[in-house]
């Protein structure tokens, strides 16, 4: 017989994510493209209320990395942060492909995750083109007061996007900043935070290996990739975790914190209890004003 306890879980878990994906689309208030793919976008909410010059959240929406789960999922939580009096980037960026050839056979067909080197390359490139997109697409926009937040998959990428300074020699240039990028902070949400101790997991379907690959490839690509290999960063880092999270459980959060800690940085954690994985972007969930105030608290 089904364990009971899993069986309650995996309700629980469908029941949030189907809350959380309920919500219909919103439009932004204007899109630009920093590249010439389409993927290559950010969407921006301005900021309801009256405020001259309102914190900036860059955002980077989950999914494993995977070509199905796309920025649209996460408009609602967008505009519940608008609606708060943040400005927000959502960006998109290239994940893995659903062509024959770039499907994985151990996963039914299903897409891969990510593309490498191009997931990590739009990001970088987002990153560097927003200040100048903001000051025309955004202008309610503070870009000295930024704060980038990340969910699940996308939680990585905002850990990475922080990390760029102390990327190691052999980086791609347009991966690595000299100095810290300007940012107040960031705030992970479930973040895939340790890539080795996904693995370990089998987070997301495998979906990690799929990132990097196998064997030598996953260990050259991780000193790269692995936000838990890129620390200290000096920037203020905020991880809000689910205690009852079984699609990134509580242990990669902390097995990143641990990693910091060891690495002489503090990070913050937020563990919430009775919350699961996508109450943390659901607007009509108690998780999502927690992870509000959490964004406030370095943005103002």
């Amino acid at each position: 017989m089904p364990d009971p306890a899993a069986r309650d879980a995996a309700a629980r878990d469908a029941a949030e994510e189907a809350s959380a994906l309920s919500h219909p689309a919103v439009a932004p208030d204007a899109t630009a493209a920093y590249g010439e793919h389409p993927d290559q976008v950010v969407d921006f909410f301005a900021p309801r209320g009256d405020q001259e010059r309102a914190p900036l959240v860059v955002m980077l929406h989950g999914g494993a990395w995977r070509a199905p789960y796309d920025r649209q999922h996460v408009t609602p939580f967008a505009d519940f942060l608008a609606r708060r009096g943040f400005a927000v980037a959502n960006v998109e960026y290239r994940r893995g492909g659903s062509l024959p050839q770039q499907r994985d056979e151990e996963n039914s067909g299903g897409p891969v995750a990510g593309r490498w080197p191009e997931t990590f390359d739009d990001v970088a490139a987002a990153m560097d083109a927003l200040p100048e997109l903001v000051r025309t697409a955004l202008p309610q926009a503070d870009p000295r007061r930024t704060v980038v937040t990340g969910h699940s998959a996308g939680g990585h990428l905002a850990l990475w996007a922080a990390a760029r300074h102390v990327l190691p020699e052999g980086a791609p240039p347009a991966w690595r900043l000299p100095a810290p990028p300007p940012l107040r902070g960031v705030v992970a949400l479930a973040p895939i935070a340790d890539l080795g101790r996904a693995v370990e997991l089998s987070v997301c379907g495998g979906a990690v290996r799929q990132l990097l690959g196998e064997g030598a490839q996953f260990e050259e690509r991780a000193k790269y990739a692995d936000p838990a290999l890129l620390l200290p960063t000096g920037i203020a880092t905020t991880v809000v975790q689910g205690r009852e999270d079984t699609v990134v459980p509580q242990a990669v959060a902390e097995a990143y914190v641990d990693a910091a800690a060891k690495a002489g940085e503090t990070v913050g954690l937020t563990l919430l209890e009775d919350v699961g994985h996508f109450p943390l972007i659901d607007p009509a969930a108690d998780a999502c004003a927690v992870v509000a105030e959490e964004l406030a608290q370095l943005a103002w």
